[in-house]
């Protein structure tokens, strides 16, 4: 990363036109769709949600209000939580997003959807959901709290989820080495146009994007530098994903 910074400041440029250079990008450059996480569960909270990460993505046009809506939704999320249960339910997980005592994912998206729709925002938001799967995956079936699932027991979960929320994407909803599970929920999703986002699956790493783009197991890379190590190998698989046409997700992580 300080290579890549030196390399800005010798064209004397911003750091994010630098690497446009390096990606040989010649599209015009915008802001991202930003996700923002509202509620965190698994690994990364102290409740009893099994999903990891509960993020919206706001569908305005201009970047500004999106932040801005993300941010409203979050403080009057917070004010729902607060009412429903007690105080120490406004504490947060490690990415920032509160951690209410719920165990029921269906709970924490319609705690999501209800601030939505108390500041007329539901018909502009998606949800992206980080699934973790590797974290409950036991000797070949996934062990959630609300239940222990075979593979097609969760791709049938799954689906009923995305018929009933405002899905826009699965994170890492099988383990990384279940690339059975990742197929055959890619094939069911497709009608839906929901993303499946590899993480834990692809790791920022070619070698294992070859692998799912061979096997068709998902159509989304979750991109973190600190993940494989180098900028440069970052910038590849940045490279590889684009000619695969999936969608790339830079991590708030990648720091």
């Amino acid at each position: 990363m300080a290579c890549c910074r030196a390399g800005a400041t010798a064209k004397n440029i911003p750091l994010y036109q630098h690497i446009a250079q390096l990606m040989e990008n010649s599209s015009p450059l915008s802001l991202p769709i930003a996700c923002f996480n509202v509620i965190n569960g698994g690994v990364h909270a102290g409740n009893e949600l099994d999903i990891q990460e509960f993020m919206i993505v706001p569908q305005f046009e201009r970047f500004s209000k999106n932040l801005q809506s993300a941010s409203e939704i979050y403080h009057q999320l917070k004010e729902i939580i607060k009412e429903k249960y007690i105080d120490l339910a406004i504490n947060v997980g490690d990415e920032g997003g509160f951690a209410p005592p719920v165990r029921v994912p269906e709970q924490a998206l319609k705690l999501i959807l209800e601030a939505a729709q108390n500041l007329g925002y539901k018909n502009k938001m998606k949800i992206i959901l980080d699934i973790a799967a590797s974290q409950f995956y036991v000797n070949g079936q996934y062990k959630l709290r609300i239940g222990v699932f075979t593979r097609q027991g969760l791709i049938r979960y799954y689906s009923d989820l995305i018929e009933k929320y405002p899905i826009l994407g699965l994170e890492d909803p099988f383990a990384e080495d279940d690339w059975e599970g990742w197929k055959k929920l890619k094939v069911k999703s497709q009608k839906s146009k929901v993303l499946i986002i590899g993480d834990d699956l692809l790791a920022t790493n070619s070698y294992r994007m070859k692998e799912a783009y061979t096997k068709k197991a998902c159509n989304g890379l979750i991109l973190k530098p600190n993940q494989i190590g180098t900028v440069s190998e970052t910038l590849e698989a940045a490279k590889l994903a684009k000619s695969y046409k999936w969608k790339i997700i830079a991590s708030h992580r990648s720091r």
